[in-house]
């Protein structure tokens, strides 16, 4: 009876598709390399989310100061720092949603190997739409990045010019 309940629905089609030790075994090997970029997506997301910490809490310590010499000093950086705040936190955004996006074709990649259903336009699109948000966050990575740089090359300048003058 439950053999051809589940032969009716088509369960034990797919039962038999998943049984198969060699299929699953190929699935996997077939998935290592998303899985390995998944890795990385979250190695960098780790040094972009450690930036937008460090850059959030300068401004809220410049934020909270008094109003003494340093102070105008350290809000003359504030443009800046909202700037690098805000490219770091598209970075992240950007960053999350790549993994997000190679996890679902890690799934498909699964459920494609045990349904009869071609899932490869579905499987490569995906793709692509994991490689434009991992572009779009390492892109915003480095204009954080430059942001930085480039504020430390002024500062650098400043302190020259003060200590010339």
């Amino acid at each position: 009876m439950t053999l051809d309940l589940l032969a009716g629905i088509g369960a034990f089609d797919l039962i038999e598709r998943t049984s198969s030790t060699l299929r699953v075994q190929q699935v996997v090997q077939l998935s290592l390399a998303p899985a390995f970029l998944l890795a990385g997506i979250g190695a960098v997301m780790n040094v972009m989310t450690n930036r937008l910490i460090w850059v959030a809490n300068k401004i809220e310590r410049i934020l909270n100061a008094g109003e003494d010499g340093d102070v105008k000093a350290m809000r003359a950086e504030l443009p800046a720092l909202e700037m690098r705040r805000i490219y770091a936190q598209r970075a992240v955004m950007f960053s999350t949603a790549s993994a997000l996006a190679i996890s679902v074709v890690i799934v498909l990649l699964f459920i494609s190997a045990f349904v009869r259903t071609a899932l490869g336009t579905l499987v490569a699109t995906t793709w692509v739409i994991c490689m434009g948000l991992l572009v779009a966050g390492l892109g915003s990575f480095l204009m954080e990045t430059r942001t930085a740089a480039k504020r430390n090359r002024e500062r650098m300048r400043e302190r020259r010019n003060a200590a010339s003058d």
